[in-house]
């Protein structure tokens, strides 16, 4: 996949998640597929205000869909909340450090030796 269609990829899933009740969705369907009507009973919207915000999730990558008889289930898809993770989690390396280092020149500061031992 190019650079170009991975952040379209994280743009749309980060416009999707903006959305309270599309972030509420997906907690709901953290433990496995739950059909349309039960996440609408559940969240409190109509049956079109949900599968508006499905559609959403889907066309985002984050969650998918199928049909099992007259049911309609969703689930989320791990696929398409790595790129969100991803994106995230190359922020914390820099920040951890920052973070060790600022601990750690308190900590010298506070004792009076060197932070580096």
């Amino acid at each position: 996949m190019t650079q170009a269609a991975l952040d379209q990829s994280l743009d749309a899933a980060l416009t999707a998640l903006a959305d309270t009740n599309r972030r509420a969705i997906l907690a709901a369907l953290r433990d496995g597929p739950v059909p349309v009507g039960r996440l609408a009973s559940e969240l409190g919207l109509s049956q079109q205000t949900t599968s508006h915000h499905l559609g959403v999730l889907r066309r985002a990558g984050l969650v998918s869909g199928s049909r099992v008889g007259t049911r309609h289930l969703f689930v989320v898809d791990d696929d398409g909340l790595a790129a969100v993770r991803s994106y995230l989690d190359d922020f914390w390396p820099g920040r951890l450090a920052a973070l060790k280092a600022a601990v750690e020149s308190a900590g010298a500061a506070d004792s009076g030796e060197p932070a580096d031992g």
